[in-house]
């Protein structure tokens, strides 16, 4: 007699890579994903073939730190990421271990290396020469960045959207100006805390990106109000600018930007005046704004 009782299967029975890696294992947390090899050596196996297969690594998820040899293990044998977050690797990162996995991985688009301070200029030649679909980049404060590797960027990798030079303040004028010659489709740019860039470089920025969304000038102590107003004539899809500590950069020229619902991060001058006043006196709250 057939038994109607179903049979108990096992996780590990369904087919691997086509249905386990691309659509059960990606949605749970990389580092659980990572616990599971101890569970036995078949789930190692797994984990190891999913690691190789995976789009998305962020060292953020492992944990606050990952150590260096766990790092270069886990991406050892990955060739098809496309989205590389390295911020928790700051500590340690160096070209040794970073250019291995850049070689090897060319459908890279999306690369985030804030904060990491221990590369060298020869890590975004070999991004250059090795992500030509690479849409986003975050180099914030990697001083490391000078106008010849940037360079590289720009004549390899024209479809950038979003680039974030935070604190590169090797980067002058020329070579922001060469980036965006290049790379016209920028919709995102930082260049906050670099006091040499200046009106040049933001009229240049203007001219050249037309798409731009959101541009990042805090603290660039050059920029004065011509290339603002520069900014406003020739980018009408702009919809947020940062200027603080700009002092060179007046009501006048914000105005305009601010007229037209750009989101601004300083206030307006009247604005500003009845906050000090509020926190001095506590009465600007009944002053009629309308008058």
């Amino acid at each position: 007699m057939m038994s109607l009782t179903p049979s108990r299967g096992c996780l590990l029975d369904l087919p691997w890579e086509d249905i386990l890696v691309p659509h059960i294992l990606c949605h749970l947390p990389l580092q659980q994903l990572l616990s599971l090899q101890r569970v036995s050596k078949s789930f190692q196996s797994l984990i190891q073939l999913y690691l190789a297969n995976m789009r998305c690594f962020d060292s953020s998820q492992i944990g606050p730190a990952i150590p260096r040899a766990a790092f270069v293990n886990l991406l050892k044998d990955n060739e098809v990421l496309q989205q590389l977050a390295l911020q928790n690797c700051a500590d340690w990162l160096t070209d040794r271990e970073l250019l291995p996995v850049i070689g090897q991985n060319h459908h890279l688009h999306q690369i985030q290396l804030k904060g990491c301070a221990q590369l060298s200029r020869h890590a975004l030649v070999a991004i250059s020469l090795s992500c030509p679909n690479l849409r986003r980049l975050s180099l914030a404060h990697c001083e490391w960045v000078d106008s010849l590797s940037l360079r590289s960027l720009a004549d390899h990798c024209k479809a950038l959207e979003a680039v974030d030079l935070t604190a590169c303040r090797q980067l002058k004028d020329e070579a922001i100006c060469y980036l965006v010659q290049k790379c016209s489709r920028l919709k995102s740019l930082s260049l906050a805390v670099n006091a040499n860039v200046g009106d040049v470089a933001v009229e240049e920025i203007a001219k050249c990106c037309p798409e731009l969304e959101h541009l990042d000038l805090t603290g660039c102590l050059r920029v004065k109000n011509d290339s603002i107003r520069v900014l406003a004539e020739y980018c009408p899809k702009l919809r947020s600018l940062k200027v603080k500590h700009c002092h060179n950069v007046a009501e006048s020229s914000l105005s305009i930007l601010r007229s037209r619902g750009v989101e601004l991060d300083v206030e307006p001058p009247l604005q500003r005046a009845l906050v000090l006043l509020q926190d001095v006196v506590g009465f600007a709250p009944f002053i009629n704004l309308q008058i």
